[in-house]
């Protein structure tokens, strides 16, 4: 099945590209749910004509993962958690973690963008993957330190 693309999806394609896809994926998830419309002719001239727009839209987003990208590049999130002696925490640290930190430096990432493959659950320093959009990522660095008496009260 011929689809063209309403919206840039990241296993599949960009905004207005022309995609061949199962018919079953077309049928019964693309096509319901508005992200795709049939490569008929008639829909061909329209995504032409607003070729200028989906483009202008493109670099709009491209541009804005370029300054997220540089703002979370060698950024140091430190995460306090309490943790026994064998330095394994009680509990762990997850991507919506990582998102709460990075709102809190007026960094807005949200938490399915934050690579993590699974919680972090001992003390140290970690390099996490960051989706950042227009198919980019970077890397933070998460110190995880235990958390100190003095910081409980």
């Amino acid at each position: 099945m011929e689809l063209i693309l309403k919206e840039t999806l990241d296993n599949l394609g960009q905004e207005g590209q022309i995609v061949q896809v199962k018919d079953g994926y077309g049928r019964n998830y693309l096509l319901p749910r508005g992200k795709a419309v049939l490569a008929s002719p008639a829909n061909l001239a329209i995504f032409e004509r607003n070729q200028a727009a989906i483009q202008a839209r493109i670099e709009g987003k491209k541009i804005v993962a370029e300054q997220l990208a540089k703002k979370l590049t060698g950024i140091t999130i430190t995460i306090n958690q309490l943790a026994g002696n064998d330095e394994r925490l009680f509990g762990s640290v997850t991507s919506a973690d990582l998102s709460e930190k990075l709102a809190e430096l007026n960094i807005i990432v949200d938490r399915k963008n934050i690579l993590l493959s699974e919680p972090i659950k001992t003390l140290g320093d970690f390099t996490v993957p960051v989706k950042v959009g227009f198919q980019m990522t970077t890397d933070i660095q998460v110190s995880v330190t235990p958390l100190t008496q003095t910081q409980e009260a």
